[in-house]
């Protein structure tokens, strides 16, 4: 089978360009998909999105089966078990990837992308692609890039609006070293903890603050127990769908076929509501009282300057050639190459 690129797939526009003319085969297939986020998420767009197209491409035959707040497992577990071949598919953060394949790592780096822009490019192409090579040696085939969004700090102590202010905060990360590094070298006291962890300790003190997108901020009512949002989108955090090697060597031709093309058609709805619900997930913060900060150039540029660092203390354990591929394909971006 002649394998497809994500620049190829991404060409792909509409069911009709999905779905030739010609006689096609397709078994009865329900693909059991493991993601970490509450149903309401954006992420239920493209699991929606993505099951209409394969039962509209397959005359019925194939859907989705969606199991959402972890219910099949963390990130981190369910794609263990897609390994195995126990679960069919997951929407998993990169962050939880890392450990299997630091190329995801690349993506925890600190102010790595300047806008949206940036991300579509990079996400449907060359280190998409060379990413989408990768997993392939560890039983597990990508078939897109969908999106969580820009990370943002709170906290409920006092406002962000310079590198100064971040000096002695207590700010919950995920439990990854690069987001220690980076919280770090802004002189807070970052500290690693697992998810269900997070509320109770912001409403304890035992932290002061915290760092996600937007929606996540709001869906899980942390403005409850914090104050201040300070919009530093300083990490992107993507979300490769991943299918059980397994289960895809299971399927045939026409099969594979159209579980990733309707993987890369649903990239678009699924990204179109992940940036609406920043929008309206902003709405309804500050609704609920909490004081957002918008940096200015000065701090921001600021803020790079200080964790730029982080890069090359994450050589090591990114792999330098995985961050320099990263760097080329933005350098060319920026350059309009």
């Amino acid at each position: 089978m002649k394998k497809m690129t994500f620049l190829a797939a991404t060409a792909l526009t509409g069911l009709t360009t999905l779905v030739p003319a010609m006689a096609q085969e397709f078994g009865n297939h329900t693909f059991r998909v493991s993601n970490g986020a509450a149903q309401d998420h954006p992420v239920a767009t493209g699991v929606d999105a993505m099951s209409s197209c394969l039962q509209e491409g397959s005359g019925g035959a194939m859907k989705l089966r969606a199991f959402y707040s972890g219910q099949l497992g963390d990130d981190a577990q369910a794609t263990q078990s897609v390994r195995s071949g126990s679960i069919d598919m997951v929407v998993a953060g990169a962050d939880a990837l890392a450990g299997i394949e630091p190329a995801m790592g690349v993506f925890s780096l600190p102010f790595l992308f300047s806008d949206f822009d940036e991300v579509d490019q990079v996400m449907t192409g060359p280190y998409a692609n060379d990413l989408a090579e990768k997993m392939a040696g560890h039983q597990l085939v990508m078939l897109s890039i969908w999106e969580n969004g820009f990370r943002h700090a709170t906290n409920s102590v006092r406002p962000i609006q310079s590198v100064a202010d971040f000096e002695g905060l207590s700010i919950r990360v995920i439990e990854n070293p690069i987001y220690l590094a980076t919280f770090r070298a802004l002189d807070a006291n970052p500290v690693p903890m697992s998810f269900g962890e997070v509320f109770t300790a912001l409403e304890t003190g035992a932290v002061d603050g915290m760092e996600n997108p937007l929606p996540l901020i709001q869906s899980q009512r942390f403005y409850e127990v914090q104050d201040y949002v300070t919009l530093t989108q300083h990490a992107y955090s993507p979300l490769p769908v991943l299918m059980s090697e397994r289960k895809w060597n299971g399927l045939n031709e026409d099969e594979q076929n159209l579980v990733r093309e309707c993987a890369v058609a649903a990239r678009d709805p699924q990204v179109t509501r992940a940036r609406e619900a920043v929008d309206e997930a902003r709405a309804a913060l500050e609704s609920e009282g909490m004081e957002f900060t918008e940096l200015s150039e000065e701090a921001m540029a600021e803020l790079r300057e200080t964790v730029a660092p982080v890069y090359e203390i994450s050589r090591d354990a990114l792999g330098g050639d995985n961050i320099d591929r990263m760097m080329e394909q933005l350098d060319s971006i920026r350059s309009g190459n």
